[in-house]
Protein backbone atom coordinates (compact mmCIF):
# COMPACT_ATOMS: atom_id res chain seq x y z
CA UNK A 1 0.00 0.00 0.00
CA UNK A 2 1.36 3.38 -1.04
CA UNK A 3 0.54 6.61 0.74
CA UNK A 4 -0.31 9.13 -1.97
CA UNK A 5 -0.90 12.86 -1.64
CA UNK A 6 -3.25 14.49 -4.17
CA UNK A 7 -3.23 18.29 -4.11
CA UNK A 8 -6.42 19.75 -5.55
CA UNK A 9 -8.03 16.43 -4.73
CA UNK A 10 -11.51 17.89 -4.27
CA UNK A 11 -11.52 19.30 -7.78
CA UNK A 12 -12.97 17.85 -10.97
CA UNK A 13 -9.97 15.74 -12.03
CA UNK A 14 -8.56 15.33 -8.52
CA UNK A 15 -11.73 13.71 -7.16
CA UNK A 16 -11.71 11.12 -9.96
CA UNK A 17 -8.03 10.45 -9.30
CA UNK A 18 -8.63 9.97 -5.56
CA UNK A 19 -11.38 7.45 -6.30
CA UNK A 20 -9.15 5.51 -8.69
CA UNK A 21 -6.12 5.43 -6.38
CA UNK A 22 -8.27 4.15 -3.50
CA UNK A 23 -9.76 1.48 -5.75
CA UNK A 24 -6.22 0.26 -6.44
CA UNK A 25 -5.55 -0.32 -2.73
CA UNK A 26 -3.66 2.85 -1.86
CA UNK A 27 -3.90 5.21 1.09
CA UNK A 28 -4.88 8.65 -0.22
CA UNK A 29 -4.48 12.06 1.40
CA UNK A 30 -6.57 14.69 -0.39
CA UNK A 31 -5.37 18.28 0.03
CA UNK A 32 -7.60 21.17 -1.06
CA UNK A 33 -8.38 24.74 -0.01
CA UNK A 34 -11.80 24.71 -1.78
CA UNK A 35 -11.00 27.74 -3.94
CA UNK A 36 -12.53 25.81 -6.84
CA UNK A 37 -12.72 22.31 -5.35
CA UNK A 38 -15.78 21.16 -3.43
CA UNK A 39 -16.14 18.76 -0.54
CA UNK A 40 -19.23 17.29 -2.21
CA UNK A 41 -17.02 15.73 -4.88
CA UNK A 42 -15.19 13.51 -2.39
CA UNK A 43 -17.58 13.35 0.58
CA UNK A 44 -18.58 9.79 -0.35
CA UNK A 45 -14.96 8.76 0.24
CA UNK A 46 -14.81 9.94 3.86
CA UNK A 47 -16.06 6.59 5.19
CA UNK A 48 -13.06 4.87 3.64
CA UNK A 49 -10.45 4.35 6.41
CA UNK A 50 -7.65 4.82 3.88
CA UNK A 51 -8.86 8.24 2.76
CA UNK A 52 -7.94 11.47 4.54
CA UNK A 53 -9.17 14.96 3.70
CA UNK A 54 -7.08 18.01 4.67
CA UNK A 55 -8.03 21.64 4.14
CA UNK A 56 -4.83 23.38 3.15
CA UNK A 57 -3.49 25.90 0.64
CA UNK A 58 -0.44 24.69 -1.30
CA UNK A 59 1.03 28.20 -1.30
CA UNK A 60 1.92 27.37 2.33
CA UNK A 61 4.32 24.52 3.21
CA UNK A 62 2.78 21.18 4.20
CA UNK A 63 4.52 18.37 6.06
CA UNK A 64 3.61 14.70 5.69
CA UNK A 65 5.31 11.39 4.92
CA UNK A 66 4.23 10.10 1.50
CA UNK A 67 5.46 7.85 -1.32
CA UNK A 68 3.93 9.75 -4.24
CA UNK A 69 2.52 13.23 -4.89
CA UNK A 70 0.12 14.26 -7.63
CA UNK A 71 0.24 18.06 -7.83
CA UNK A 72 -3.10 19.12 -9.34
CA UNK A 73 -3.81 22.20 -7.24
CA UNK A 74 -4.64 25.18 -9.47
CA UNK A 75 -7.80 26.73 -10.94
CA UNK A 76 -8.07 25.30 -14.46
CA UNK A 77 -10.91 27.10 -16.22
CA UNK A 78 -10.59 30.69 -17.54
CA UNK A 79 -13.48 31.94 -15.39
CA UNK A 80 -11.74 30.75 -12.23
CA UNK A 81 -8.11 31.46 -12.98
CA UNK A 82 -8.85 34.96 -14.29
CA UNK A 83 -11.01 35.75 -11.23
CA UNK A 84 -7.87 36.06 -9.09
CA UNK A 85 -4.84 35.97 -11.40
CA UNK A 86 -2.29 36.64 -8.65
CA UNK A 87 -3.68 33.74 -6.63
CA UNK A 88 -3.46 31.56 -9.75
CA UNK A 89 0.23 32.37 -10.30
CA UNK A 90 1.03 31.86 -6.61
CA UNK A 91 -0.72 28.49 -6.62
CA UNK A 92 1.24 27.30 -9.66
CA UNK A 93 4.64 28.62 -8.63
CA UNK A 94 4.67 28.57 -4.81
CA UNK A 95 2.60 25.40 -4.81
CA UNK A 96 5.19 23.71 -7.02
CA UNK A 97 8.03 24.92 -4.78
CA UNK A 98 6.32 23.63 -1.63
CA UNK A 99 5.38 20.25 -3.09
CA UNK A 100 8.83 19.79 -4.66
CA UNK A 101 10.36 20.61 -1.28
CA UNK A 102 8.15 17.95 0.28
CA UNK A 103 9.15 15.44 -2.39
CA UNK A 104 12.82 16.26 -1.85
CA UNK A 105 12.57 15.68 1.91
CA UNK A 106 10.53 12.47 1.72
CA UNK A 107 12.17 11.15 -1.48
CA UNK A 108 8.67 10.83 -2.95
CA UNK A 109 7.96 10.66 -6.65
CA UNK A 110 6.00 13.73 -7.77
CA UNK A 111 3.83 14.36 -10.83
CA UNK A 112 3.03 17.84 -12.09
CA UNK A 113 -0.33 18.29 -13.79
CA UNK A 114 0.73 20.82 -16.41
CA UNK A 115 -1.44 21.88 -19.31
CA UNK A 116 -1.74 22.25 -23.05
CA UNK A 117 -1.96 25.97 -22.32
CA UNK A 118 1.85 26.03 -22.17
CA UNK A 119 1.63 25.90 -25.98
CA UNK A 120 -0.49 29.08 -26.04
CA UNK A 121 -2.04 29.83 -29.43
CA UNK A 122 0.12 27.30 -31.29
CA UNK A 123 1.86 27.94 -34.58
CA UNK A 124 2.59 24.20 -34.89
CA UNK A 125 -0.21 21.67 -35.34
CA UNK A 126 -0.64 19.17 -33.78
CA UNK A 127 1.49 20.04 -30.77
CA UNK A 128 4.39 17.71 -29.84
CA UNK A 129 6.16 18.00 -26.49
CA UNK A 130 9.20 19.47 -28.24
CA UNK A 131 7.22 22.59 -29.25
CA UNK A 132 8.11 25.59 -27.06
CA UNK A 133 4.78 27.34 -27.47
CA UNK A 134 3.42 30.73 -28.51
CA UNK A 135 2.26 32.46 -25.33
CA UNK A 136 1.42 36.10 -24.60
CA UNK A 137 3.26 36.71 -21.29
CA UNK A 138 1.09 39.73 -20.38
CA UNK A 139 -2.30 38.60 -21.71
CA UNK A 140 -5.38 37.78 -19.64
CA UNK A 141 -4.55 34.06 -19.77
CA UNK A 142 -0.89 34.51 -18.81
CA UNK A 143 -1.50 33.99 -15.08
CA UNK A 144 -2.33 30.37 -15.88
CA UNK A 145 -0.15 29.79 -18.96
CA UNK A 146 3.03 31.29 -17.52
CA UNK A 147 2.36 29.92 -14.04
CA UNK A 148 2.29 26.41 -15.43
CA UNK A 149 5.34 27.04 -17.61
CA UNK A 150 7.26 28.26 -14.56
CA UNK A 151 6.13 25.20 -12.59
CA UNK A 152 7.52 22.92 -15.32
CA UNK A 153 10.84 24.77 -15.08
CA UNK A 154 10.88 24.35 -11.31
CA UNK A 155 10.22 20.61 -11.63
CA UNK A 156 13.07 20.18 -14.11
CA UNK A 157 15.46 22.20 -11.96
CA UNK A 158 14.60 20.32 -8.77
CA UNK A 159 15.24 17.10 -10.68
CA UNK A 160 18.57 18.25 -12.08
CA UNK A 161 19.84 19.99 -8.95
CA UNK A 162 18.36 17.85 -6.17
CA UNK A 163 17.62 14.51 -7.87
CA UNK A 164 13.90 14.78 -7.12
CA UNK A 165 11.99 12.09 -9.01
CA UNK A 166 9.62 14.06 -11.23
CA UNK A 167 6.95 13.41 -13.85
CA UNK A 168 5.38 16.13 -16.02
CA UNK A 169 2.19 15.68 -18.02
CA UNK A 170 0.46 18.25 -20.20
CA UNK A 171 -3.29 17.85 -19.96
CA UNK A 172 -5.49 18.73 -22.93
CA UNK A 173 -9.20 19.64 -22.67
CA UNK A 174 -10.84 17.16 -20.32
CA UNK A 175 -14.52 16.73 -19.50
CA UNK A 176 -16.83 14.40 -17.60
CA UNK A 177 -19.04 14.10 -14.50
CA UNK A 178 -18.17 16.33 -11.53
CA UNK A 179 -17.47 19.35 -13.72
CA UNK A 180 -18.99 22.52 -12.34
CA UNK A 181 -21.97 23.89 -14.33
CA UNK A 182 -20.60 27.44 -14.11
CA UNK A 183 -16.90 26.77 -14.65
CA UNK A 184 -16.86 28.47 -18.04
CA UNK A 185 -15.49 25.50 -19.99
CA UNK A 186 -17.06 24.92 -23.35
CA UNK A 187 -18.38 21.40 -22.71
CA UNK A 188 -20.18 22.32 -19.49
CA UNK A 189 -21.39 25.61 -20.98
CA UNK A 190 -22.98 23.88 -23.98
CA UNK A 191 -24.52 21.07 -21.92
CA UNK A 192 -26.06 23.38 -19.31
CA UNK A 193 -27.42 25.74 -21.97
CA UNK A 194 -28.90 22.86 -23.95
CA UNK A 195 -30.52 21.24 -20.91
CA UNK A 196 -32.06 24.58 -19.93
CA UNK A 197 -33.32 25.15 -23.47
CA UNK A 198 -31.13 28.22 -23.89
CA UNK A 199 -29.22 29.13 -27.03
CA UNK A 200 -25.64 27.84 -27.16
CA UNK A 201 -23.01 30.59 -27.10
CA UNK A 202 -20.27 30.30 -29.71
CA UNK A 203 -17.29 32.64 -29.35
CA UNK A 204 -15.76 33.77 -32.64
CA UNK A 205 -16.83 32.02 -35.85
CA UNK A 206 -17.00 28.61 -34.17
CA UNK A 207 -14.37 27.10 -36.45
CA UNK A 208 -11.67 27.06 -33.77
CA UNK A 209 -10.89 23.50 -32.72
CA UNK A 210 -10.33 21.60 -29.49
CA UNK A 211 -9.58 17.98 -28.63
CA UNK A 212 -11.80 16.56 -25.89
CA UNK A 213 -10.66 13.83 -23.51
CA UNK A 214 -12.95 11.95 -21.13
CA UNK A 215 -11.75 12.13 -17.53
CA UNK A 216 -11.23 8.37 -17.04
CA UNK A 217 -8.76 8.34 -19.94
CA UNK A 218 -6.82 11.17 -18.30
CA UNK A 219 -6.68 9.41 -14.91
CA UNK A 220 -5.35 6.25 -16.53
CA UNK A 221 -2.68 8.28 -18.33
CA UNK A 222 -1.65 10.03 -15.11
CA UNK A 223 -1.28 6.79 -13.18
CA UNK A 224 0.65 5.15 -16.00
CA UNK A 225 2.99 8.13 -16.17
CA UNK A 226 3.66 7.93 -12.43
CA UNK A 227 4.59 4.26 -12.85
CA UNK A 228 7.22 4.84 -15.55
CA UNK A 229 10.92 4.40 -14.80
CA UNK A 230 12.60 7.26 -12.95
CA UNK A 231 14.80 8.12 -15.94
CA UNK A 232 11.73 9.21 -17.91
CA UNK A 233 10.47 12.56 -16.62
CA UNK A 234 8.39 13.89 -19.51
CA UNK A 235 6.73 16.17 -20.36
CA UNK A 236 4.09 13.98 -21.99
CA UNK A 237 0.89 15.11 -23.71
CA UNK A 238 -2.20 13.44 -22.24
CA UNK A 239 -5.17 14.20 -24.47
CA UNK A 240 -7.44 12.95 -27.20
CA UNK A 241 -6.17 13.67 -30.73
CA UNK A 242 -9.72 13.75 -32.10
CA UNK A 243 -10.23 17.34 -33.23
CA UNK A 244 -13.62 19.08 -33.33
CA UNK A 245 -14.78 22.60 -34.12
CA UNK A 246 -16.94 24.43 -31.61
CA UNK A 247 -19.85 24.24 -34.03
CA UNK A 248 -19.46 20.44 -34.30
CA UNK A 249 -19.39 20.13 -30.51
CA UNK A 250 -22.44 22.35 -30.08
CA UNK A 251 -24.46 20.41 -32.66
CA UNK A 252 -23.49 17.11 -31.05
CA UNK A 253 -24.65 18.33 -27.62
CA UNK A 254 -27.95 19.53 -29.14
CA UNK A 255 -28.41 16.16 -30.84
CA UNK A 256 -27.77 14.09 -27.69
CA UNK A 257 -29.93 16.28 -25.42
CA UNK A 258 -32.72 16.64 -27.99
CA UNK A 259 -32.70 20.36 -27.26
CA UNK A 260 -34.25 22.93 -29.58
CA UNK A 261 -31.44 25.38 -28.78
CA UNK A 262 -29.95 27.52 -31.55
CA UNK A 263 -26.38 28.77 -31.92
CA UNK A 264 -25.59 32.41 -31.15
CA UNK A 265 -22.25 34.09 -31.75
CA UNK A 266 -20.18 36.39 -29.54
CA UNK A 267 -16.73 38.01 -30.01
CA UNK A 268 -13.71 35.77 -29.43
CA UNK A 269 -11.91 36.47 -26.11
CA UNK A 270 -8.33 37.75 -26.14
CA UNK A 271 -5.62 35.14 -26.79
CA UNK A 272 -8.15 32.32 -27.24
CA UNK A 273 -6.30 29.57 -29.16
CA UNK A 274 -7.63 28.81 -32.65
CA UNK A 275 -6.35 25.22 -32.73
CA UNK A 276 -5.55 22.68 -30.05
CA UNK A 277 -4.67 19.05 -30.78
CA UNK A 278 -2.14 16.83 -29.00
CA UNK A 279 0.50 14.69 -30.63
CA UNK A 280 0.29 11.62 -28.35
CA UNK A 281 2.92 9.45 -30.02
CA UNK A 282 5.23 9.82 -26.99
CA UNK A 283 2.45 8.78 -24.59
CA UNK A 284 1.72 5.69 -26.70
CA UNK A 285 5.41 4.78 -26.67
CA UNK A 286 6.20 5.43 -23.00
CA UNK A 287 2.90 4.68 -21.23
CA UNK A 288 2.38 1.10 -22.31
CA UNK A 289 0.37 1.89 -25.42
CA UNK A 290 -1.93 4.33 -23.61
CA UNK A 291 -4.46 6.13 -25.77
CA UNK A 292 -7.96 7.50 -25.15
CA UNK A 293 -10.72 4.90 -25.23
CA UNK A 294 -13.94 6.89 -24.74
CA UNK A 295 -15.41 8.40 -27.95
CA UNK A 296 -16.78 11.94 -27.73
CA UNK A 297 -20.45 10.96 -28.16
CA UNK A 298 -20.22 8.32 -25.43
CA UNK A 299 -18.41 10.64 -23.03
CA UNK A 300 -20.81 13.50 -23.69
CA UNK A 301 -23.78 11.20 -23.08
CA UNK A 302 -22.42 10.24 -19.64
CA UNK A 303 -21.65 13.87 -18.83
CA UNK A 304 -25.08 15.05 -19.94
CA UNK A 305 -26.70 12.43 -17.67
CA UNK A 306 -24.67 13.80 -14.75
CA UNK A 307 -25.65 17.41 -15.45
CA UNK A 308 -29.28 16.46 -16.02
CA UNK A 309 -29.44 14.96 -12.50
CA UNK A 310 -27.49 17.86 -11.02
CA UNK A 311 -29.74 20.52 -12.52
CA UNK A 312 -32.93 18.65 -11.58
CA UNK A 313 -31.83 18.57 -7.93
CA UNK A 314 -30.79 22.22 -7.86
Amino acid sequence: MKRILVTGGAGFVGSHLCEYLLSQGNEVVCLDNYFTGKKEKIIHLLDNPYFELVRHDVTMPYYIEVDEIYNLACPASPVHYQYNPIKTIKTSVMGAINMLGLAKRTKAKILQASTSEVYGDPELHPQPESYWGHVNPIGIRSCYDEGKRCAESLFVNYHQQNNVRIKIIRIFNTYGPKMEPDDGRVVSNFIVQALKGEDLTIFGNGLQTRSFQYVSDLVEGMVRMMATEDSFTGPVNIGNPGEFTMIELANLVIDITGSKSKLIYRPLPQDDPTQRQPDISLAKEKLGGWEPKVPLREGLTRTIEYFDKLLSVS
